[in-house]
């Protein structure tokens, strides 16, 4: 991505566009995208397993629910904290996160039943809240195609699949929980893996944001 001009914790570098400077505020927004990112795969793991166990009883249930709720805020926390080059895209992710938590909220206010047993149950639901894990397979196929993450790349497929799947009874309910386990498991290693990762990789080229955020007054 970037050459060091000055070893010396100037931290300058040069981009496609021009010279640009990591401070330290990017560096602490790239560990809030990794730690929200980790709370999210932990809680949406651990949910899993409570699903998968088939512990089926109200404190499990709505223990799901109270993690699927954590997943939410920390996805959310993620969007917002993430780097992509193309703001539009950024932005329609956010989007579908926003979506899919309205939708959510919507659905266990209304429910008389746990909102994930809810779900489960009524297929339809996921017209709504499929936008939340849009806006999640967006993270996937951001991080397969800039750092080439094999777990990303079968995570990019088995979300739609799963939930698509799902939504037309296509899939019988072993197969939908096998790909559930595979699809928490490598979660967990997407999450955990980007602990190890370089954090100038996350934040990216700066220059090529300025040039894009630049091409509209140029136009003008």
């Amino acid at each position: 991505m970037t050459q060091v001009l000055d070893a010396s914790e100037a931290r300058v570098y040069q981009g496609q566009f021009g010279e640009f400077t990591i401070t330290q505020s990017d560096r602490t927004g790239v560990i809030i995208y990794r730690a929200s990112l980790i709370i999210a795969a932990l809680s949406f793991a651990t949910a899993t397993w409570l699903v998968l166990v088939q512990i089926n009883n109200p404190i499990t249930l709505n223990l799901v629910t109270l993690l699927y709720a954590t997943f939410c805020i920390a996805l959310g926390v993620s969007l917002f904290t993430i780097h992509i080059y193309m703001a539009a895209l950024h932005r329609t992710l956010q989007i579908f996160w926003g979506i899919g938590v309205f939708t959510s909220i919507v659905l266990a206010i209304q429910s008389q039943q746990p909102l994930a047993l809810y779900i489960y149950q009524h297929p339809l639901t996921i017209l709504g809240v499929g936008f939340l894990f849009a806006a999640l397979t967006g993270i996937y196929f951001k991080e397969a195609f800039c750092f080439n993450r094999l777990e990303t790349k079968v995570l990019t497929p088995i979300v739609p699949l799963l939930l698509v799947g799902h939504l037309f009874n296509l899939i019988p309910p072993d197969i939908e929980q096998v790909l559930l386990a595979i699809w928490a498991v490598l979660f967990v290693v997407f999450a955990g893996r980007k602990i190890l990762q370089e954090i100038p990789q996350d934040i990216g080229d700066k220059s090529v944001f300025e040039y894009l955020k630049n091409q509209p007054k140029a136009k003008a």
